[in-house]
């Protein structure tokens, strides 16, 4: 713009000398040089933003990547099949009995004077319990015993006439035919002599059984008769129990039968005593099956010295069974599909498979493998519905996972 144009617009240039002039421009070129640094710096944090961006937002997909595939994974635990260290518990029903345990009735007839014992009483063998009134009998002794004294009396006749005929007959006074029968009448009259002492001796022990004695030591546990009662042979007096020790008799199922043996101890428990055990015995067994119930029967010898448990009581008898040489694996592992009852086996790969298991007896928490498994195989615990072969599943580690 010529000097002419300024003047026109009013403007009028400054000026500055030579040294002036060159101190401006270096600022000037400061400032440029500072203004591109300044926007170089910008564009560098620009930049690093940018990658950090960058490798933020790809690290967050490989996480995510990573994630996604975690949880789309199927995560089982598996177990084995064993073979049982001990065999199960047999828990069964049972009723105390007294080990020996009788009625006591009268063998003698008649009506009853007194009784001394009467329910809870303990008693020792030979004990008198009871006694009875036998007027019948006491007459018929009587009767037997004259009875006797007179074949006694015959008999001693028929000895001595037997000798004197036997002088005769030595003197030939007499035949030999008039001896015979003389002979022949004292056999008679000492047979008839012996019958009556057998008769006598009868009557003198129905005459004992006017004492009811206790045959064994126990405890009396019913009384059936009051003083004055009619007493006869079918008329049950008590009920005599031996309560130390005790029998329990139980029933195990044929499928348990073959796995019992004598001698082995059981556990009783009894509801109404919580917290106690009574160890007992298995004494002995039937040795054969009820056709009609398809049960063995068990006797348990049961020790009660302090008369803890009574006769009659309802017990439970846990029966420990021996080993059983098969495999056993936990019922949890089960699927049961249209195709049978399977369990789904996972191998080094993590690859499912299904297969058909023979199932043979079941403990609860635990069944006989009769086929489908071997040892080592591992087996899935409580697999899903949806399991099925071919599909990839990854083993939980834990107690339960292998």
């Amino acid at each position: 713009m010529t000097e002419q144009r300024h003047s026109a617009l009013g403007l009028h240039p400054i000026e500055f000398s030579a040294d002036e002039g060159a101190g401006a421009l270096l600022k000037r070129r400061q400032i440029v040089r500072r203004t591109q640094l300044a926007a170089l710096l910008v564009l560098l944090l620009l930049g690093a933003g940018a990658v950090r961006t960058l490798i933020s937002r790809s690290a967050s997909a490989r996480a995510l990547d990573a994630t996604t595939q975690e949880q789309s994974r199927q995560y089982v635990k598996t177990t084995q099949a064993r073979r049982g260290a001990a065999g199960p518990t047999l828990t069964l029903p049972g009723t105390l009995q007294g080990f020996v345990q009788s009625p006591i009735a009268a063998r003698a007839s008649g009506y009853l004077k007194r009784w001394t014992r009467d329910i809870g009483a303990r008693v020792e063998k030979g004990e008198l319990l009871a006694e009875i009134e036998t007027p019948e009998i006491d007459q018929q002794l009587n009767q037997a015993v004259a009875a006797r004294e007179q074949a006694a009396a015959s008999f001693e006749l028929a000895r001595s006439t037997l000798l004197r005929w036997e002088g005769l007959r030595q003197k030939d006074v007499v035949s030999q035919q008039d001896l015979d029968e003389r002979r022949s009448s004292m056999t008679q009259w000492q047979a008839n002599l012996a019958a009556v002492e057998a008769n006598v001796g009868r009557l003198r022990q129905l005459e004992g059984f006017k004492r009811v004695v206790a045959p064994f030591a126990g405890v009396i546990t019913r009384r059936n008769v009051d003083v004055g009662d009619l007493i006869d042979s079918s008329r049950l007096l008590f009920t005599l129990s031996q309560t130390d020790p005790l029998r329990v008799y139980v029933s195990v199922p044929q499928a348990y039968a073959q796995r019992v043996r004598t001698g082995q101890q059981v556990v009783v428990t009894q509801a109404e005593l919580s917290g106690r055990r009574f160890l007992g015995t298995l004494a002995r067994t039937a040795a054969s099956i009820d056709s009609a119930t398809r049960t063995m029967q068990l006797e348990v010898a049961l020790p009660n010295p302090d008369g803890s448990l009574m006769p009659g009581s309802y017990v439970s008898v846990a029966l420990p069974l021996q080993a059983s040489k098969s495999l056993l694996a936990p019922t949890n592992t089960l699927l049961f599909r249209p195709e049978g009852t399977m369990v789904a086996l996972v191998d080094a790969q993590g690859r499912v498979t299904l297969r058909r298991v023979g199932v043979g007896r079941n403990y609860g928490t635990d069944f006989e493998v009769l086929e489908g498994i071997g040892e080592g195989e591992r087996i899935v615990l409580n697999p899903p519905d949806w399991l099925a072969s071919g599909q990839t599943v990854a083993v939980s580690p834990g107690k339960d996972g292998l």
